[in-house]
């Protein structure tokens, strides 16, 4: 799957495509607009990856200072608000290249 691919998806489908990684699942509900979604199923992956989606999430809902926490733990630069488009693809592209 390209990134052109997954964003079509989030923008059209109702559902991830199927054997998405949760990593990527939890990115296509965040392009999707589905927070809730993406943020649960952040919440259960423990690692560097997850808490950088974790970062993602919290800084769509504006919570700057946990997007913070989030970033440390995921050894990541924190990022800004204004740079949330360029971060989903950051993250998105690094999964989708693995």
């Amino acid at each position: 799957m390209t990134i052109d691919e997954l964003i079509e998806s989030a923008n059209n489908d109702p559902h991830p495509p199927a054997g998405l990684s949760n990593e990527l699942q939890a990115m296509w509900h965040a392009k999707a607009d589905n927070w809730n979604a993406a943020h649960d199923i952040a919440q259960d992956i423990d690692t560097p990856t997850g808490s950088w989606i974790h970062a993602l999430l919290h800084l769509i809902e504006g919570d700057t200072g946990n997007a913070g926490y989030w970033f440390r733990r995921a050894g990541k630069p924190v990022r800004s608000m204004d740079e949330i488009d360029a971060l989903w693809k950051d993250i998105a592209t690094e999964l989708l290249d693995a």
